[in-house]
């Protein structure tokens, strides 16, 4: 074989080796690839056999719930009680997008749940949104209910309800907290951001209240409304040298567990809210004004032997004496005539003076956003001092004559009105009278209980002092002689005041125990003294022997 030949043998074999070697490469390649397709599709086909139509929309979908509110710190009353708190619930929610029959469905939910409109779940579930509220709050008892339909676009969401103990006492006060948690009324409202202060939600919201007596206050109160057949009352309970308000109630009142369906008018707070005429319970302020200022002393007097006409109207006496009266008689017998003659001595001037010092004037300052603005004249002529010195003409509310009387009795010092407590609550407050003047005040509200017109307030061992009131409610073009706003403002003890005490019925109707009268003394002051009686106890006052010295210089005045 020649050399040539051998070499062309040679190359031969090599092309033809090389080309086994591509197609092999060629075929490894085809493989791989094929096994790679193969491991895929087998992957893909698992994740199919585990998954179902619902967790794959949910997967392609994700669902935002709403934020919900989960804490907020507790109040209580001044014992540490607790008045409102948070417990956990659950809230239902649903996906209509994962939900083939509506109606179906809908009917389930609403055969569990009767509360909720057939025909709105109906066209929450129809819609093509992923999240509806369908009910807030569910009870252990609904959940399980609704569990049971064993529906899974049916889902919870965890959230926390404002529960309040005690119901409807103290309601006025509390308020209460919407849906989500916020508050719309009364403590709820104005310590909103406070109480859902994520970091202060362990740290509760101390009041002034005691709700034991708060719940004397209110019964004794319910109990007058429906004995005289009452449209409303309203009642409060304050510390003369704090300004805590340690009871306050407004009749008719509400449940703040369950709000829907109340009427306005149950949630109306006539405590701080309504503002009223309140008839002689001011003739308090007058006279202090008079004494304070030098006007007249308790050895003066005024010819009340008959009304006084004041341009178009008439002055009188609902207990006409006819007679010259002194300073002491003018107030235990409650003379509007002596009274007024009084403020017109003092002035006009000086009488608004006062009683914008007293607060009067300008709306109460309160830990709650339901107070009312007083009305009064916008020129205050002469007949409008005489008939305010008697709580005519000028309305006010409760809270604020309260607040004003506990200045007329602690030595002088008005201390602003407050809902919450502490154990250094004691403040000094602003002068508004001497010492001296408070203690004759004490002496002529003691004199009105023992000898006047504020007899059935008088609470045996407790030493009530206190003032009547009784105002014809204003109409159209004057008074309405048929509806009356009756009160009474007591302080007890009154040889060292502790505590105000004060009752209002509105529209109040006689009956054969009060002889078919409908004033103050008749119909309010006997819930004061039921009040004292049940309090007094709970709050630390015993009873003790009268020490007639109190008022005997007063009392020495007094002609029967």
């Amino acid at each position: 074989m020649s050399a040539a030949t051998a070499y062309q043998r040679l190359s031969l074999e090599g092309e033809r080796k090389s080309a086994l070697d591509v197609a092999r490469n060629r075929l490894m390649v085809v493989v791989l690839l094929f096994f790679a397709a193969f491991a895929v599709m087998m992957v893909r086909t698992v994740e199919l056999g585990l998954s179902t139509p619902e967790t794959k929309q949910v997967a392609e979908r994700k669902i935002v719930i709403p934020p919900v509110q989960v804490a907020r710190a507790d109040v209580l009353d001044r014992n540490g009680e607790v008045l409102a708190t948070n417990l956990e619930t659950s809230s239902l929610y649903a996906n209509p997008t994962e939900i083939k029959n509506p109606a179906e469905v809908a009917a389930k939910l609403v055969s569990v749940l009767p509360d909720l409109t057939l025909a709105e779940v109906e066209e929450k579930l129809s819609s093509k949104r992923q999240f509806v509220w369908l009910k807030r709050k569910l009870s252990p008892r609904e959940k399980w209910q609704v569990n049971a339909l064993g529906y899974p676009a049916l889902q919870f969401q965890r959230e926390e309800e404002r529960v309040y103990p005690h119901g409807r006492l103290a309601a006025h006060a509390l308020g209460y907290v919407d849906v989500d948690g916020n508050g719309l009324g009364g403590v709820e409202y104005f310590f909103n951001d406070r109480l859902n202060d994520k970091g202060r939600t362990d740290q509760p919201i101390q009041l002034s209240l005691d709700i034991r007596v708060q719940y004397a206050l209110t019964d004794e109160l319910e109990a007058a409304m429906s004995a005289h057949q009452a449209k409303g009352a309203a009642g409060l309970v304050m510390d003369v040298n704090t300004g805590e308000v340690i009871a306050l109630a407004s009749l008719p009142d509400y449940d703040p567990n369950d709000v829907r369906g109340v009427a306005g008018v149950e949630r109306f707070n006539r405590a701080t809210q309504g503002v009223y005429e309140l008839g002689s319970t001011f003739k308090t302020f007058t006279f202090a004004a008079a004494l304070d200022q030098g006007i007249a002393t308790l050895e003066d007097g005024y010819d009340a032997t008959k009304p006084l006409r004041v341009a178009r109207f008439t002055i009188r006496d609902d207990h006409p004496k006819a007679r010259y009266m002194t300073l002491p008689e003018i107030f235990a017998y409650s003379s509007n005539i002596g009274t007024a003659q009084m403020a017109l001595d003092l002035g006009a001037e000086r009488q608004q003076e006062f009683l914008s010092a007293l607060g009067m004037l300008q709306p109460a300052n309160l830990e709650i956003a339901e107070v009312g603005s007083p009305i009064y004249p916008a020129t205050w002529r002469k007949s409008s001092t005489m008939t305010i010195s008697y709580g005519h003409g000028i309305a006010v509310s409760p809270i604020q004559l309260v607040n004003g009387i506990a200045a007329m009795v602690n030595g002088g010092r008005l201390i602003p009105a407050t809902l919450t407590h502490n154990d250094d609550n004691w403040q000094q407050g602003r002068q508004v009278i001497s010492q001296g003047t408070s203690r004759k005040i004490r002496q002529l509200l003691r004199l009105a209980v023992t000898k006047g017109t504020g007899g059935r307030a008088d609470a045996i061992g407790y030493r009530v002092g206190g003032k009547t009131g009784t105002a014809e409610k204003p109409v159209a073009g004057g008074y309405d002689r048929r509806a009356l706003i009756s009160s009474f403002v007591g302080v007890f003890p009154m040889d060292d005041p502790q505590y105000v005490v004060f009752a209002l019925l509105d529209e109040p109707r006689g009956t054969k125990e009060t002889f078919g009268y409908r004033a103050g003394g008749w119909v309010a002051a006997p819930v004061v003294k039921n009040v004292i009686l049940r309090s007094a106890p709970l709050l630390g006052v015993a009873p003790k022997r009268e020490d007639e010295g109190l008022y005997q210089q007063v009392a020495l005045m007094i002609e029967e």
